[in-house]
């Protein structure tokens, strides 16, 4: 009888794991979520630096498992903006300098101060409750110093700011500069005091949206983009003006 079974390592020296043929391909899913994590906090740490190539076999022996998960993390990793494929050489861990760095902030803060506008004049009550209840985990990893919780929710605070404003060019836009900032971003929230001080500003930015005050709104949310670059730039230890 056909054998029914595919074979996927559990590590490099480890011994091998059967999983039905069917769910080859959703276990295949999994790994390479895994694999993209892990790579992320790899890449974050420095452990990884800008500008070095991934080695797909490489990183298979090291994860533990076969290439095809390691090329779909990597397709992930593409899609966040941390790497970036260059024809005919591979693909390496994004380099963005202080310069575009600084640049690219001052974008991003006109785009979420129009959003921040645009929320003062039709905040749903839905929205309030999410709002208010980000606000809270936010301080709660805090008090935790849960650096990549806060991350993680300083992400959706600012994605659901951003769906306030119904216009999916600005939405777009800013996204794409989000996933370009990342490699430096996910730095400065290490340290438990830029954490509180930001969402202290998120906290204003939303009393000025839930008030209606769609000036104030859209002044603070410029200010807590820009605040956030000068946070960074003395994280990195760099001029204001690179």
């Amino acid at each position: 009888m056909a054998n029914n079974r595919a074979t996927e390592p559990k590590s490099s020296s480890g011994p091998r794991v059967e999983v039905p043929a069917g769910q080859v391909s959703r276990t295949q899913q999994g790994l390479a979520h895994a694999v993209c994590e892990r790579l992320q906090e790899l890449i974050y740490s420095g452990e990884v630096a800008p500008g070095e190539r991934l080695n797909e076999a490489a990183l298979a022996l090291r994860m533990g498992t076969s290439r095809g998960p390691v090329r779909e993390a990597i397709r992930m990793l593409t899609g966040i903006g941390l790497v970036s494929a260059q024809p005919n050489r591979g693909v390496f861990v994004r380099q963005i300098s202080v310069r575009e760095m600084a640049e690219i902030y001052e974008l991003r803060a006109l785009l979420f101060g129009f959003a921040a506008q645009h929320a003062a004049e039709h905040l749903s009550d839905v929205d309030r409750d999410e709002f208010e209840d980000l606000l809270d985990g936010m301080d709660e990893a805090c008090d935790a110093a849960d650096s990549p919780r806060y991350y993680t929710l300083n992400l959706r605070f600012h994605q659901l700011l951003m769906a306030q404003c119904q216009n999916q060019r600005a939405q777009q836009a800013y996204q794409d500069h989000v996933k370009e900032l990342h490699l430096f971003r996910r730095r400065y929230f290490d340290a438990t005091g830029n954490m509180r001080r930001s969402n202290l500003e998120h906290r204003r930015i939303f009393e000025a949206i839930a008030s209606g005050a769609k000036d104030r709104a859209n002044k603070l949310a410029q200010a807590h983009v820009l605040q956030g670059r000068q946070r960074l730039l003395r994280t990195l230890d760099v001029p204001a003006h690179p």
